[in-house]
């Protein structure tokens, strides 16, 4: 019984883990003359939250994983606020 339980652990990683890849391709293939590009890849970063929870939750750390759940999105909304008052730097 342990082994199905490292099997499906493993497997949930390796999932994780093609989510982040698939998140570092998105983001690459946004070239910066799009505008509003910012908020594109805001979306795709999305996708590396949920890996990085599925990751957390898969390696027992339940309380990170909803920090994370918590905490990922007022990030992301802070970053596209300070983009969208023109607090960037160019």
């Amino acid at each position: 019984m342990e082994d199905i339980l490292i099997i499906i652990k493993s497997i949930l990683l390796l999932i994780a883990a093609a989510f982040i890849l698939l998140t570092a391709y998105g983001i690459i293939r946004f070239k910066d003359d799009i505008p509003n590009v910012l908020y594109a890849r805001i979306h795709i970063l999305g996708i590396a939250d949920v890996a990085c929870i599925i990751a957390l939750l898969v390696l027992n750390e339940p309380l990170l994983a909803v920090a994370y759940f918590i905490l990922a999105p007022f990030a992301s909304h802070a970053i596209a606020n300070g983009h969208y008052y023109g607090e960037e730097e160019k």
